[in-house]
């Protein structure tokens, strides 16, 4: 399902559903709520459910209005554009949050299915045979999902990274083993321009620092809906679906941007390990500094719409980080070699 996101600085179309119930059959008010929760929409107010306005999502409500009309209730379908109250940014943060749950949700159960897939002998025949139709179903629920996903969540990538991932290990070569596939790359990554996901995070925010920090002061950034994008001849995308650097695993964008471009440095480690714990919050390396760092993005995100404002502010934070990392590691190298043989 697809909608065309808003031009930058123009308001947001929205298809208002309100509604009202026959308090019995309880299980016609079960029903509907799950119908709206299959079409993706959020409500903003009691009865009032919104979607952003397009074909699809028009004909979606039109239907659901009927079956409500005819099981009794009442409903009626707006366009509408948000003037004051609620913002734009607040209702799609609202998708954005409702998707990056169901992301999650997939996630955490693709990285259940790996460690029982790891695991070999010691799970049950059964239990491993149960493996791939359990794939199979992740992968048709992801699908489902990414259709509802009208702006762009973030936890898309990690959804699909750990779904991949369990994906390439199951599926066997001649010799019995998973064979990983490696997008290609152009090798000159200088006088490109960059695209990413409009509303930049933390992952974005890191590998957007780590670009021009590291790879072409010059970079051009480049920002566009959450749907699939086709990057023109000078164009790399980063941290959205199938660009050419973005999850792979469990791991989010700027780890897999520092492995492929061969940054071996272990204060830009840290940091890694940093982003990795606020963007997948899997409390993989459990990094004390990761808690404040979020507030801070969180804080940048918040107080600024523009994303290249967002990568600025932002740039100051990784590169302080840098610094801190890069001196500690000069301090304890320094006391080490101070420190009396025994």
């Amino acid at each position: 399902m697809t909608t065309t996101p808003p031009v930058a600085g123009e308001a947001q179309q929205w298809l208002l559903l309100l509604h009202q119930l026959p308090p019995k059959p309880a299980y016609f008010r079960v029903r509907i709520w799950r119908r709206l929760q299959d079409l993706g929409a959020v409500a903003i107010k009691n009865s009032v459910y919104a979607l952003p306005a397009g074909e699809e999502t028009r004909e979606d409500f039109e239907w659901l209005l009927r079956e409500i009309v005819d099981g009794g209730g009442e409903a009626c379908i707006c366009e509408a554009r948000i003037v004051d109250g609620l913002s734009d940014q607040d209702i799609r943060a609202q998708f954005d949050e409702a998707r990056d749950a169901d992301y999650r949700e997939i996630a955490e159960e693709a990285r259940a299915i790996t460690e029982a897939a790891r695991n070999g002998d010691a799970v049950p025949e059964e239990a491993r045979a149960e493996i791939p139709a359990k794939v199979k179903r992740l992968r048709k629920r992801l699908a489902e999902v990414a259709a509802i996903d009208f702006f762009g969540a973030s936890g898309r990538q990690s959804a699909e990274g750990v779904v991949a991932e369990i994906e390439a290990r199951l599926r066997p070569t001649a010799g019995g083993k998973a064979v990983a596939t490696e997008k290609k790359v152009d090798t000159d990554l200088t006088g490109k321009t960059w695209v990413t996901r409009r509303g930049v995070h933390v992952d974005r925010m890191a590998c957007a620092w780590l670009i021009r920090r590291f790879i072409d002061p010059e970079a051009h950034f480049k920002f566009v809906g959450g749907q699939s994008y086709q990057p023109g001849g000078d164009e790399l995308r980063f941290d959205m679906f199938e660009a050419e650097f973005t999850h792979d695993g469990d791991r989010c964008t700027f780890e897999v941007l520092l492995d492929r471009i061969g940054l071996d440095d272990p204060a830009l480690r840290h940091i890694g390990e940093i982003v990795h714990d606020i963007d997948i919050k899997d409390g993989k390396f459990d990094r004390a500094e990761a808690a404040g760092i979020a507030q801070v993005i969180a804080g940048i995100a918040m107080a600024h719409d523009d994303d290249e404002v967002r990568l600025q502010r932002s740039a100051v934070v990784f590169e302080d980080l840098l610094t801190y990392f890069r001196r500690k590691r000069r301090a304890v190298a320094k006391t080490a070699r101070k420190e009396p043989r025994p």
